[in-house]
C-alpha cells in the first residue's frame, strides 16, 4: 500500500489550533469531537503532548478556534512564527509558575491534616492527649476549614472543568478528580454537621483524603509539565540558534539592529567566532563554518564568494560579508522548526487502538466506582458506607486516563527532536513507525550512494613517463573543454598543485577526444577507437582499461607526440558512508535495491562494489515508481532514498521517503525524512530511533493499560477478602500522579539514544 493512500498524512494547508486546559486522552476526544462535528472538517487530530490540534479540509479557523473554547478549552489559532512560539513558551511558564504555587499552597493547607491523622494512627499516646485538649468536633471543624480551602482555592480548577464536562456527558480526568474528592468531602461534611443522617458505626471524616488526594494530583501534574518541557527542548534549543543581534553593513559601516529587522537585499557581516543571523549568499570572505547544528556534520564547511550561508550556523576563523536571502519563516532554521512542530503533531497508527479505548474509559471508570459502592453495601453485610465511598473514591482517583494520552505524543517528541539534533528532519511523524516496519530499502545511484559528481579516481603512466608528467599535460588541454569528464581532471590537477602548462590550438572531435598543443608538443586524449585512429598502440594499457571500465569508470587514453603516454579514468566515486551503510542494513535483514536512470553496465559496477542483488537501471521517473509499486505488491515495505528532481515520484510512493538534504528542494518536499547532510550514516540512524521509538511507545502503552487494569480491581477492594488489603484514596492520588510522570520520564529516555555520526 502506498504512503500516499494513508488518510493521516499531514498536508500543509492544515489548520493548527494551540489548546489549553487539556490534561488526559479523554480531553483530546472531547475536542476531536467537536472539531471533526464542523462544518468543512474532514479530519481532525489533537495532540495531548504538544497542545494542538490539526485540522484537514475548507475550514474557518476562527470558527473552530470559538467551537473548542466553547467547550471549556481555551484556543487560539496557531500560526508559525517565531514570535507566536515565545509566546507560546511564555504561557506554558505562567501555567508552570501558576501551577507551583498552587502546589505549594495545597501542601501548606494539607499537610496539618496530614500530620494529625498519622500521628493518631501511629500514637495512642498522643490521640489519647489530643482527645483530652480538643473535642473531636472541634477537630472535624478544622480540618473541615483546611479542606474546604484546599478544594475552593488550589483544588478548583478540577471542579470547574471536571463538572461541566461531566454534565456535558464527556467526562474527564479533572471530572474523576472531582467527583472523588467531593464525595470524600461531601461525606465528611455531612458526619461533622450532621451525624444523625449516618449510622452510628458509618460516622467518619476523610478530610484528609480529599485533601491529599488533590495536592498529590496538582503535584502529579507539576512533574508533567515539568517533564513535557524537557520533551521540546529540542525546539527550544533550535529556535535559540539563530542570534537576536546582526552586524548589517550599510555606508561601508556596519549597524546593530535586530535580526527580525532583517530584510531580503541587506547585506550583513559575520565576524570570527559569530553565529550568522539569517540565511545568505557570501559576498566577500573567506572562511569555514560549521553546520553541524543543523546537519549533524562534524566537520566545518568551506565557504566562499557564491556559497550559501545558513542562519544559526557558526562561522569559524574567517570574516564574511553576505547578503540575505530569506527570512522569517523562509529561513532553513525556521523551516525545519516548522518541519518538527508538523511531525509531532501527528498520530501514528498506534494511536487508533489508544483512541478507542480512552473514549469509554472514564465512563467505564465512573460505571466501575457505582458497581464499587454497590458492591460494598450489597455483598458485605459487615461493610459501612462510608467504607463502600472510600473504596469508590479509590477506583475514582486511580484511575488514569493521562498516561494513556500521553504515551504516543511525548515519545514522538521526545524522537523527533533528537533526531533533528543528529540532522534527521522528521517532516511526517507516522514515519516513525514506517520507518521501523521497512523490509527493503532502494537507492537512488547519482548523488546518494555516489557523490553525484565526476572525479579522477585513477591514473596509471606509460613507461617513460610519471604521473605528475601525465596529469600536467591532461589539465592543460581539458582546461579548454567544459565536458563534465574534463572539469574532473583539471580540478584533480588543481588539488595536486601540478604546473600549469600553456597549450594552444585546441580542437574537439566530436564522440572520439581533443588535441592541442602543450610546449610544442601535439597531445590527444581520448577513447580507445580516437588512439586506434591515430594508430597510437595502446595495448600496454588496454587490459587496464577493461578493468577500469568494469568498475562502472571511464577511462581514456593520453599521448603525446603520438606515443602512449598514460591512461586516466574518470567516474561519479561511491561515498564513503555507502559501503559501511549497506553493510549494515544486510546485517539487519533488510533488502537493498539500487534504482537509477544510469546505464545497465555503471549501475551493475556500483551495485557489485556495493553488494547489491537487486538492480533496474536505466528508468524514467515513473519506472522508479513501477517498480516501487511492484516491491509493494511483494509485501516489502519499501523506504526510497534519494536525492533529485527526478526521485520525487518515489520518494511521495514509497511508505517512507527519505531525502538528502543536499538534493533538490523538490526532492525533499516529497519526502518524509529529510537527511540534512549528504552522508548516508543518518538512514542507519533514523531507523535505529524509529525501533527505538516504538519500544519507547509499546513500553509506556503497556505501562498504561495493564497500570489501570491492575490497580482498578485494586482500588475497588478485590484483594479484601482474601489478604485483608485495601487502597486508601490517598495511596491511590499518589499512584495515578506517578503514571504519568513515569511515562514522561520513560519518553525522555530517548535522548539518551545513541546514534553514530
Amino acid at each position: 500500500m502506498s504512503r500516499q493512500s494513508s488518510p493521516s498524512r499531514l498536508e500543509s494547508s492544515a489548520t493548527q489550533l494551540a489548546i489549553e486546559g487539556m490534561s488526559c486522552a479523554s480531553c483530546v476526544g472531547r475536542v476531536e469531537r467537536v472539531l471533526t462535528a464542523q462544518p468543512g472538517v474532514e479530519q481532525a487530530s489533537v495532540n495531548l503532548a504538544t497542545e494542538r490540534a490539526t485540522v484537514i479540509g475548507d475550514v474557518n479557523a476562527d470558527a473552530l478556534a470559538h467551537a473548542v473554547t466553547a467547550a471549556g478549552y481555551p484556543t487560539k489559532v496557531f500560526v508559525a512564527a517565531a514570535q507566536t512560539r515565545q509566546q507560546q513558551q511564555q504561557k506554558k511558564q505562567q501555567h508552570y509558575q501558576s501551577l507551583k504555587r498552587n502546589v505549594i499552597l495545597a501542601i501548606l493547607l494539607t499537610l496539618p491534616l496530614f500530620l494529625l491523622e498519622m500521628t493518631m494512627h501511629s500514637s495512642a499516646a498522643f490521640q489519647l492527649w489530643l482527645n483530652q485538649h480538643i473535642s473531636t468536633s472541634h477537630r472535624w471543624y478544622i480540618e473541615a476549614l483546611l479542606s474546604t480551602l484546599v478544594l475552593a482555592g488550589p483544588g478548583r480548577q478540577f471542579y470547574r472543568l471536571g463538572l461541566p464536562a461531566l454534565w456535558h456527558r464527556a467526562p474527564d480526568m479533572n471530572s474523576l478528580v472531582a467527583i472523588g474528592t467531593l464525595a470524600a468531602w461531601g461525606y465528611s461534611l455531612v458526619a461533622t454537621f450532621a451525624a444523625h443522617w449516618l449510622p452510628a458505626q458509618s460516622v467518619h471524616v476523610y478530610y484528609e483524603a480529599a485533601a491529599m488526594v488533590v495536592s498529590l494530583v496538582l503535584l502529579g501534574r507539576l512533574l508533567e509539565a515539568r517533564a513535557k518541557g524537557k520533551t521540546s527542548q529540542a525546539i527550544q534549543r533550535l529556535l535559540q540558534l539563530q542570534p537576536n543581534i546582526a552586524h548589517r553593513w550599510h555606508d561601508e559601516q556596519s549597524e546593530d539592529v535586530a535580526t527580525e529587522t532583517l530584510q531580503l537585499g541587506d547585506v550583513v557581516e559575520v565576524r570570527p567566532g559569530e553565529k550568522i543571523p539569517i540565511d545568505g549568499e557570501v559576498l566577500v570572505g573567506n572562511s569555514h563554518v560549521e553546520e553541524s547544528m543543523i546537519s549533524g556534520e562534524p566537520l566545518a564547511v568551506s565557504k566562499q564568494p557564491g556559497d550559501t550561508l545558513t542562519g544559526g550556523t557558526v562561522n569559524q576563523q574567517g570574516y564574511l560579508r553576505f547578503t540575505v536571502t530569506a527570512t522569517g519563516e523562509n529561513t532553513v532554521l525556521a523551516q525545519i522548526v516548522s518541519a518538527v512542530e508538523q511531525a509531532q503533531a501527528a498520530k501514528l497508527p498506534i494511536q487508533g487502538l489508544v483512541d478507542k479505548i480512552t473514549l469509554w474509559f472514564v465512563p467505564s471508570v465512573l460505571i466501575a466506582a457505582l458497581l464499587t459502592f454497590i458492591g460494598w453495601l450489597c455483598f458485605d453485610p459487615q461493610s459501612t458506607i462510608s467504607l463502600a465511598i472510600v473504596n469508590a473514591v479509590a477506583v475514582l482517583i486511580i484511575a488514569c486516563p493521562c498516561a494513556m494520552g500521553l504515551a504516543t505524543p511525548t515519545s514522538i517528541m521526545v524522537a523527533t527532536g533528537r533526531a533533528a539534533e543528529q540532522g534527521i528532519l522528521f517532516r511526517q511523524g507516522q514515519a516513525l513507525q514506517q520507518l521501523r516496519e521497512t523490509t527493503l530499502i532502494a537507492f537512488d545511484k547519482t548523488g546518494t550512494l555516489t557523490e553525484g559528481h565526476p572525479a579522477m579516481t585513477d591514473l596509471q603512466p606509460a613507461q617513460g613517463f610519471t604521473a605528475e608528467q601525465v596529469l600536467a599535460y591532461l589539465a592543460a588541454v581539458e582546461r579548454f573543454s567544459e565536458h563534465p569528464l574534463a572539469r574532473a581532471i583539471v580540478t584533480a590537477a588543481d588539488r595536486q598543485h601540478v604546473e600549469k602548462l600553456p597549450a594552444n590550438d585546441f580542437s574537439a572531435i566530436a564522440g572520439m577526444g581533443v588535441s592541442a598543443t602543450v610546449n610544442l608538443h601535439q597531445v590527444n586524449i581520448g577513447a580507445q577507437r580516437y588512439m586506434h585512429s591515430l594508430n597510437i598502440d595502446c595495448s600496454t594499457l588496454d587490459e587496464l582499461a577493461v578493468q577500469y571500465a568494469k568498475q562502472g569508470k571511464s577511462p581514456f587514453y593520453l599521448a603525446i607526440d603520438n606515443q602512449l603516454a598514460g591512461i586516466v579514468a574518470v567516474a561519479d566515486p561511491i561515498k564513503e558512508s555507502s559501503r559501511s551503510v549497506i553493510k549494515q542494513l544486510h546485517k539487519q535483514g533488510i533488502t537493498v535495491a539500487l534504482v537509477t536512470g544510469d546505464h545497465q553496465l555503471t549501475a551493475q559496477a556500483v551495485a557489485q562494489q556495493l553488494a547489491i542483488t537487486q538492480v533496474i537501471a536505466d528508468v524514467k521517473p515513473q519506472g522508479k515508481v513501477d517498480a516501487i509499486k511492484a516491491w509493494q505488491q511483494q509485501q516489502y515495505t519499501v523506504s526510497f532514498v534519494g536525492d533529485g528532481i527526478n526521485d520525487a515520484p518515489a520518494l511521495a510512493s514509497a511508505h517512507v521517503g527519505i531525502a538528502l538534504g543536499s538534493g533538490t528542494d523538490i526532492a525533499m518536499e516529497s519526502a518524509d525524512v529529510v537527511l540534512m547532510s549528504d552522508r548516508l550514516d543518518n538512514v542507519l540512524n533514523a531507523l535505529h530511533l524509529s525501533r527505538m521509538t516504538m519500544r519507547n511507545i509499546h513500553q509506556n502503552l503497556f505501562w498504561a493499560f495493564i497500570y489501570n487494569l491492575i490497580l482498578i480491581p485494586v482500588a475497588a477492594g478485590i484483594l479484601y477478602p482474601p489478604f485483608g488489603i485495601l487502597l486508601s484514596p490517598i495511596l491511590a492520588a499518589g499512584a495515578m500522579a506517578l503514571s504519568s510522570v513515569f511515562v514522561l520520564a520513560n519518553a525522555l529516555r530517548l535522548t539518551r539514544v545513541r546514534l553514530g555520526n
